[in-house]
């Protein structure tokens, strides 16, 4: 079995034996807390870029299905384990997570200590990391002065979203929705209520989205920190009261600063698939899944038309915005669930309702 390090830029070292891809990659080490769902989150194109850590420690154990993808393509830069189960017993199973890992080119590593890990992320927040070989021509002073000199990339939208429209038919509302890295199970939800959808590159322009005559506007989630996203927050400013418009994860990043509001970033992100999320309207607590490193700054929405619907109980943090004055709502968590619990699901049966209703601008009770 090979050997492979983990090398954190605080230069902390994890050594572990390596699956997946042979090569070396560098990334955003971040944990999630999922006990399952591990094919979808490293198929999450939210987390383009990261090196994800399972705090769970038993992760392959029900092999790699062909049902579960969020994206066709992975995009993340590794994945780290505490054990890894090469002989997964479950029905659905088609390949191996090694296997797939392997296929697609991402290395992992497995047999470290993760709850260790964990608590040094929490401690310190993401970190930037490398995966790389753990062996005797392995320079490791030069592999800390690579990572060092690493810049995180900040092209995460352009990797992950789609080059051309294309069209999720169905003979409901039309919707259009800006791919800034779309789940699959957002196009599911929408398809499930006959929504008429076409999916857009997020570099596409206000006079081509509205030139589709749209019924209603999503904004999918994404990767990064949304103000990266060049051109987004113009095109936004121009959509909105043109039609409803519902923002998901990034979308609802990019949503605030449309509005006038800020971005901060979390010491810790969210990034699990059962993070508690109280809704301020109903008063109900639902547990939500969520991939982001940023949140939308409470304080900065002083002065705008936006106002706070729902809030992180771990941290208090914003996670839902409504606009005063326009058919508007955004979520930073993913309501689509997958993986994880399927309570927000009722929010695009609101996205829905308001598109059926709409009849230009009004304000948004629901």
């Amino acid at each position: 079995m090979k050997k492979r390090m983990l090398i954190l830029e605080d230069g902390t070292i994890f050594e572990g034996v390596a699956f997946g891809s042979d090569e070396a990659s560098i990334g955003e080490t971040v944990f999630t807390t999922g006990m399952t769902g591990y094919q979808e989150a490293i198929s999450n194109p939210s987390a383009c870029g990261q090196i994800i850590v399972m705090t769970y420690p038993l992760i392959g154990n029900y092999g790699i299905n062909r049902d579960d993808y969020e994206s066709i393509e992975l995009t993340t830069s590794g994945v780290v384990v505490r054990e890894l189960s090469d002989e997964p017993s479950n029905f659905r199973s088609g390949m191996t997570l090694c296997e797939l890992l392997t296929m697609k080119g991402i290395p992992g590593i497995q047999g470290i200590d993760t709850r260790k890990l964990t608590r040094l992320l929490r401690e310190k927040g993401s970190l930037k990391g490398m995966l790389t070989a753990a062996d005797e021509e392995v320079n490791v002073e030069e592999k800390r002065m690579e990572l060092e000199s690493f810049s995180l990339p900040t092209d995460l939208v352009a990797r992950v979203s789609t080059k051309k429209p294309y069209p999720s038919p169905g003979r409901g509302e039309r919707v259009v929705l800006i791919d800034y890295g779309m789940k699959h199970g957002i196009l599911r939800e929408l398809n499930n209520r006959d929504c008429d959808v076409i999916v857009v590159p997020y570099t596409t322009t206000t006079k081509e989205i509205l030139a589709l005559s749209p019924d209603g506007i999503v904004l999918s989630n994404g990767p990064g920190n949304p103000e990266d996203v060049e051109g987004a927050v113009e095109t936004i400013k121009e959509l909105v009261g043109k039609a409803p418009i519902f923002g998901i994860g990034l979308g609802h990043q990019l949503f605030a600063l449309a509005n006038g509001a800020s971005i901060v970033k979390l010491h810790v992100g969210h990034n699990g698939g059962n993070i508690p999320v109280k809704d301020l309207t109903s008063g109900r607590t639902e547990l939500t899944v969520q991939c982001h490193g940023y949140a939308v700054d409470e304080a900065s929405l002083v002065g705008t038309n936006l106002e706070v619907t729902h809030k992180a109980l771990n941290d208090q943090s914003v996670e839902g915005i409504k606009s005063t004055v326009h058919k508007a709502f955004s979520v930073q968590f993913h309501p689509e669930g997958a993986p994880g619990p399927e309570d927000s699901k009722h929010l695009f049966d609101r996205f829905t309702n308001l598109m059926k209703t709409s009849n230009g601008e009004g304000n948004f009770n629901a």
